[in-house]
């Protein structure tokens, strides 16, 4: 018991354990944030073999056959050149739609090395053809 002229004792808030707990969410957000920011994909539209739909503007084909050969428009040619001839077809001004029809046979890594060219030209859009079931 306290006795009547003894001075109450002054209020304190002890903080240590709410700066552990703010802390413990910081960490959980910083470390939650990091498993996000590591997809690396690349942003096209694919559109569903179920709702495939005709698009407004006449694409320009780019064709990957089952042995890796690249043909832009039926015309057989190597990436260097395929890259240059959508590079032009960009500076018209337009917004080409470039679709990419690879057999099923093709490697990926052939089809994101041929869609990666393409994406760095401004302006383009890429969709990947499809057929109905």
């Amino acid at each position: 018991m306290r006795l009547p002229n003894e001075p109450e004792p002054p209020y304190q808030i002890n903080i240590v354990p709410m700066i552990d707990v703010i802390f413990a969410i910081l960490t959980f957000f910083i470390m939650s944030t990091l498993y996000l920011a590591r997809s690396q994909g690349l942003p096209v539209n694919l559109p569903s073999a179920e709702t495939a739909e005709a698009q407004a503007q006449t694409p320009k084909v780019v064709t990957i056959d089952a042995a890796g050969n690249i043909a832009f428009e039926r015309q057989p040619m190597g990436i260097e050149v395929l890259e240059a001839q959508v590079r032009a077809l960009a500076l018209t001004g337009q917004q080409p739609l470039v679709v990419i029809d690879a057999d099923k046979a093709v490697t990926h890594g052939k089809v994101v090395e041929v869609m990666d060219r393409l994406r760095a030209i401004d302006g383009v859009k890429l969709a990947i053809g499809t057929e109905r079931p």
